[in-house]
């Protein structure tokens, strides 16, 4: 292993023509390492770079030398969408997590975030355990930025057999994702949702601004446990009340299990070396066997739309890539498979200040089937679909979208009856 000054790090002599450059995702974007990629000059022709969540400004104004390929276009990645710069794999996360594992999807240089291991040299994923590891076991360079400033997290520990090839100290601290205000819609919504999540369920919260909300809403529940893709600064609240336990848990009991970290110093603090939480990979978080085997799961996740029958569209809006199908089908179906389970979809009924109906006809893009569909939550209330016909789903979401939809929503579906009459 070499260690090197990132102003020592020469991207252009180290890449090759047509490299795939896998970078770390969200909150573990090794900030140091991906600025001087897109600052390095005469890069090798046909580079990309393979990303997920952006919260940071690093790509923005990127070199047109590099193109991006992603699994959504969530956060500061949308921005690469609109530009038409991102190529999105439409893939649940659990699969293309696999194809990374067994080398279907090429990586070439691994760029990953750690912090300092216990011991020399043993270092620690810190903020994400993902598909990062299972890209590196195949790429010719891994490139690590070395954290001090990282969280050092049970089952994150850096696999002993991946090599390592170049270790660069970081230059700043990691990025920090401060809970956003919460409004009035994500209060109600929020309300609804924890009406519908039992004592001693189990827990896995989605991505965006309503995740917040929700936990804020749980403080009177008992012994919650989570299981989830992402966890965010809420969960410590709910841990410190005494609310998360994991007491209920037949898999991984007392212990708050998560792949990325989307929070705070809080959080990470709360997480650095805790027995209680472990940071797990997609093979044991997104599992559909591992899910269904815990009783009470609530998925708790968001969309840009669902339609009358169920569907929902958590990818596109207007034609534009601004979401993922990420591991949202993975923990709908792991809810729906979990003894006493929900799956449930909570999201504004409208968008644009009030002028554009959320729940619509038909959604433009089909994420999750509405054959999966079990509780759509909006400020307005709960449609359980779970069990319910045609007629009867479209009564319900009608009731819960914006009132000043609902005459509309209504002829649109009694129109669409008559075509298929005719």
């Amino acid at each position: 292993m070499k260690h090197l000054a990132a102003h020592d790090l020469d991207f252009a002599s180290l890449l090759q023509p047509g490299d795939r450059i896998v970078v770390g995702q969200a909150t573990a974007e090794p900030r140091t390492l991906t600025r001087r990629l897109v600052t390095t000059r005469n890069l090798p022709t046909g580079c990309s770079v393979f990303l997920g969540p952006v919260y940071s400004d690093t790509f923005d104004g990127s070199p047109d030398s590099l193109a991006f390929e992603s699994y959504g276009a969530i956060g500061r990645a949308s921005a690469l969408a609109a530009a038409g710069r991102l190529a999105v794999l439409p893939w649940h996360y659990s699969a293309f997590t696999s194809a990374f594992a067994d080398g279907e999807l090429r990586a070439d240089c691994v760029l990953v975030q750690v912090s300092p291991g216990e011991a020399e040299g043993r270092y620690n994923l810190g903020l994400a355990n993902d598909h990062l590891v299972l890209a590196a076991r195949h790429a010719r360079l891994v490139i690590a930025e070395v954290n001090e400033h990282a969280p050092r997290c049970q089952g994150g520990e850096w696999p002993g057999d991946v090599p390592i090839h170049i270790a660069v100290p970081a230059e700043e601290a990691p990025i920090e994702l401060p809970a956003p205000p919460l409004d009035a819609t994500s209060v109600a919504i929020a309300g609804h949702v924890a009406t519908l999540i039992p004592d001693r369920a189990v827990l896995q919260f989605g991505v965006g601004t309503l995740p917040q909300a929700v936990a804020a809403g749980l403080t009177k529940h008992r012994d919650l446990g989570i299981h989830s893709g992402a966890l965010i600064d809420g969960v410590v609240d709910l841990v410190e009340k005494g609310v998360v336990t994991n007491a209920a848990k037949e898999i991984d009991p007392g212990v708050s299990v998560a792949g990325l970290l989307l929070g705070t110093r809080k959080l990470y603090d709360y997480v650095h070396d805790n027995p209680a939480f472990r940071l797990c990979g997609p093979a044991h978080t997104h599992d559909l066997g591992v899910i269904s085997r815990l009783s009470r799961f609530c998925a708790v996740n968001s969309a840009v739309e669902v339609d009358l029958t169920g569907q929902v569209n958590a990818e596109t809006a207007n034609g534009r890539y601004v979401g993922a199908v990420g591991g949202q089908v993975d923990f709908v179906r792991g809810a729906n498979a979990s003894h006493g389970g929900r799956a449930i979809i909570a999201l504004p009924s409208t968008a644009r200040n009030g002028t554009v109906s959320r729940i619509v006809p038909k959604v433009e893009t089909i994420t999750c089937a509405r054959s999966d569909a079990d509780a759509i939550v909006t400020e307005w209330g709960v449609a359980e679909l779970r069990g319910c016909t045609l007629p009867e789903r479209t009564r319900r979401m009608i009731a819960i979208a914006a009132p000043q939809f609902r005459e509309k929503l209504d002829s649109a579906w009694f129109e669409a009856g008559r075509r298929s009459d005719g």
